[in-house]
């Protein structure tokens, strides 16, 4: 009886010991698993890119988030290349105006893409916050000496070349766009403006879609550079002369003394003044004390010299 007894025992023990072990795998499992998915929401949300890649990635490099983080970025640049070269040729007319006013200083954009769907993808419009940030640091650096007007118009290969804060140049940061929401992209053309002190520059962006970002966002952008106007008011008049040039479309400035020629007057001066139409914008203007010397207008997707 005895020996029966202990040779049951046994047996249970050796039961409880077979049953327990895996126990004990599933649980140290469990907490590898917990530590692969806390990097991986980690890697997603510091690059954006798919689960599939950072869970790629992170294998790759034995969970150095680091290292991961920095293949992923070559990966995404390579296979970015490699796409805006099979989409180049596509027409690309959407897209958005950036605009950015500094301290006497100004930048527009025009960023292109096929489709307004694309436009409004938040990857896209970082991509054109950070075209109109590097065009106005381009023009700070080279302009740091100069007093007087400065305007400066870039198209194409010019704005490609230029460089982000961290070194990139804007090509690979296009390229890198493109190979993440699969439409071909172009930087089509900037302006750029710096002023002397008694100077204003005025700006609009019809439809703004950036308001939690000091760049503003739209299909039509306008620049406008004038003298004068009553303190406290230079905003609100730069605003409203930037509405006008977006609206109206001047072709040219004209002069104080031009007779409007009616509906098809492509001069800003003698053109009815959008926001009040028993004046012109010479006639308002000379209310406001002020004289427009410049102006520049973008209209997202329109041919150059039209």
């Amino acid at each position: 009886m005895s020996l029966a007894f202990t040779f049951r025992m046994a047996r249970r023990e050796a039961v409880k010991v077979s049953i327990g072990q895996p126990v004990l795998c599933l649980h140290s499992g469990f907490q590898l698993l917990a530590a692969d998915k806390a990097l991986l929401m980690k890697l997603r949300k510091n690059t954006g890119y798919t689960f599939i890649n950072c869970k790629k990635a992170l294998e790759k490099f034995e969970n150095d988030i680091a290292q991961a983080e920095s293949w992923l970025h070559e990966q995404a640049q390579k296979e970015g290349w490699a796409k805006a070269s099979k989409l180049e040729g596509r027409k690309a007319k959407e897209g958005l105006i950036g605009l950015l006013v500094g301290n006497q200083t100004a930048a527009m954009v025009e960023v292109n893409c096929e489709t307004d769907f694309v436009a409004r993808n938040e990857k896209f419009q970082q991509l054109v916050k950070d075209v109109t940030l590097a065009t106005l640091a381009h023009h700070q650096n080279k302009n740091q000496s100069q007093t007087g007007y400065v305007k400066s118009v870039l198209v194409g290969d010019e704005l490609n070349k230029l460089t982000m804060a961290e070194g990139s140049s804007l090509a690979d940061h296009v390229a890198l766009t493109i190979g993440r929401l699969g439409e071909n992209m172009s930087l089509k053309r900037a302006v750029t403006l710096g002023v002397p002190a008694e100077w204003h520059i005025g700006s609009y962006v019809h439809g703004n879609i950036s308001s939690q970002t000091k760049v503003s966002m739209g299909r039509y952008g306008a620049l406008v550079i004038f003298q004068g106007g009553k303190d406290g008011e230079r905003d609100t008049l730069g605003r409203k002369l930037g509405q006008h040039i977006v609206g109206e479309a001047p072709l040219s400035l004209g002069n104080m003394d031009d007779l409007p020629c009616g509906e098809s007057e492509t001069r800003l001066l003698p053109q009815t003044f959008l926001a009040d139409p028993s004046r012109t914008v010479a006639q308002f203007l000379k209310g406001q004390q002020a004289r427009v010397l410049d102006f520049v207008r973008f209209q997202c997707g329109e041919t150059l010299g039209e």
